[in-house]
């Protein structure tokens, strides 16, 4: 886990948020039994997470892929080719949506903003070093070119809600 205080602070609040503001037949679904705090979402959401990310074209046609999803101090970050279409999409139109889902066991769904961290020209985020080197270790070093040829970025939530019905079940617990 590499949140800190604050960042599961802001996630609880983020969370809370969400659902409250949510349709009844979202809550009739996702509720307090059947969700989890922000300190279990982030003990489930380790590694790679495969995210299905909903873009929008320049003809406002929505547009789906897969990226590679790390929850890091509550936020999703995911990286694509800097000449993929989704990144063309994100650099005119930045707001997203993304799903993870595992089964029936979980659903993280989320809405917000990307920001890019290691943009081609210009200063990246001030914590790309230490989000450049979590990547290297986790894809290798030498993977690819990772100033020419891929582009980074985090999900700014406006909103975001889990459905897990079981918690035991995603965290491999014995059932007392």
């Amino acid at each position: 886990m590499r949140e800190t205080p604050q960042d599961l602070k802001e996630l609880q609040a983020l969370l809370d948020a969400s659902l409250s503001r949510s349709t009844s037949h979202l809550r009739s679904i996702i509720n307090t039994e059947r969700t989890l705090t922000a300190e279990q979402l982030t003990q489930v959401l380790t590694g790679m997470c495969t995210l299905a990310l909903s873009t929008v074209t320049a003809k406002g046609e929505p547009r789906i892929s897969g990226v590679d999803g790390h929850f890091l101090h509550g936020k999703w970050h995911f990286g694509t080719a800097r000449d993929a279409a989704k990144a063309r999409h994100l650099a005119a139109r930045p707001a997203v949506s993304a799903a993870h889902m595992r089964g029936e066991d979980l659903g993280v769904f989320t809405h917000g903003t990307v920001e890019i961290l290691n943009p081609r020209h210009g200063e990246p985020a001030a914590d790309w070093p230490e989000l450049l080197a979590y990547f290297k270790d986790f894809y290798g070093d030498d993977l690819f070119d990772w100033d020419n040829d891929v582009v980074y970025y985090r999900l700014h939530p406006h909103w975001m809600t889990v459905y897990a019905p079981d918690l035991d079940k995603l965290t491999g617990a014995a059932r007392s």
